[in-house]
């Protein structure tokens, strides 16, 4: 067997980072860095004022629960929240084609659903003026700095195109949001099993979100172990848990905040946890792990016929934010 190369790991004293933290709550306090702010302000409000630098976030849940929608509406609403600061976006969708993205981000701004933008209805095709509306808005969706990968490849692939893409011109010295939609879609290398192929790529987003001035947001998918007859029969085992996510021990070590959209009503279940909160439309929002701050279950209403999911008012709820 031949001998394993090595390198020598490069430390520092700890001076060094203590002046960077330093450096960090200065700029903080005095509006200098500032987080990317979504248009969710109890998600704000639990995450340091939205999105971080340097973080991993991880979006979980089961099919139909809102995550992709959720992820794809964040990824134009930091641009119109923040115009004045300056950040690219390099989005994997190795779930839907890129072209498929943006005809949501049309539905959402234009409240129509797909189906009609699509025409998917032979007896009720669009509406002239309703496409001249299209062309209008999707010439504003042009101006935004997101780049698609359509092409599914292998947690070395990502890396390297990541890399190579923070080279760009119009990339250096800004702020780069990478988002994969989805982990259980990244290639595997000959011989990898799906768990290792997992854990490889929490370790690179590791690595990549240290570079520069990276945020990394995943979407990930649940097992079957939430969707099991005995936790719907049983109310205080509604809620997810951190064993309900594939390859949980990994994802949930790298991420910062991982947070996972539930509609019980998908499963049947009328009334919602111990406190028996409703269901018929809501979405809920599960912290299972908050860096920062505490663990939160967040309400929110269901409109994902436009893709959207949006706050609940304080007066459709008791509360902004649920304890666990």
């Amino acid at each position: 067997m031949e001998p394993t190369s090595s390198r020598i790991l490069p430390y520092r004293h700890i001076s060094k980072p203590t002046d960077e933290i330093l450096h960090y709550i200065k700029d903080r306090k005095s509006g200098k860095i500032r987080s990317l702010k979504t248009k969710w302000e109890k998600f704000n409000n639990l995450c340091m004022g939205g999105i971080e630098p340097n973080t991993i976030y991880t979006v979980a849940g089961i099919s139909g629960s809102g995550k992709s929608s959720f992820v794809n509406s964040l990824e134009t609403d930091l641009f119109d929240l923040n115009p004045d600061i300056e950040f690219c976006v390099l989005s994997f969708n190795f779930e839907m084609l890129s072209s498929k993205q943006v005809g949501r981000k049309l539905s959402t701004k234009l409240d129509k659903t797909t189906r009609e933008i699509y025409s998917g209805d032979s007896n009720d095709r669009l509406k002239d003026n309703d496409y001249l509306k299209i062309v209008k808005e999707s010439e504003k969706i042009k101006n935004y700095s997101i780049y698609y990968v359509d092409i599914p490849g292998t947690v070395p692939d990502i890396k390297k195109t990541i890399l190579k893409f923070s080279e760009e011109e119009f990339v250096k010295n800004k702020w780069l949001i990478v988002i994969l939609d989805h982990t259980l879609l990244t290639r595997g290398q000959t011989g990898s099993s799906e768990r290792a192929t997992l854990a490889d790529l929490q370790q690179m987003f590791m690595e990549i979100k240290k570079y520069s001035k990276n945020t990394v947001i995943q979407i990930s998918q649940m097992n079957r172990d939430i969707e099991d007859k005995d936790r719907i029969a049983n109310q205080t085992l509604h809620f997810p848990m951190r064993r309900d996510i594939f390859g949980g021990d990994s994802i949930f070590q790298a991420s910062d905040y991982l947070l996972v959209l539930h509609r019980p009503e998908l499963l049947g279940i009328k009334v919602y946890g111990p406190k028996a909160w409703p269901t018929e439309n809501y979405v809920y929002m599960h912290f299972l792990k908050n860096r920062e701050g505490d663990l939160k279950i967040l309400q929110f209403w269901n409109n994902l016929q436009y893709n959207r999911i949006e706050d609940v008012s304080p007066k459709e709820t008791k509360e902004n934010s649920l304890d666990f």
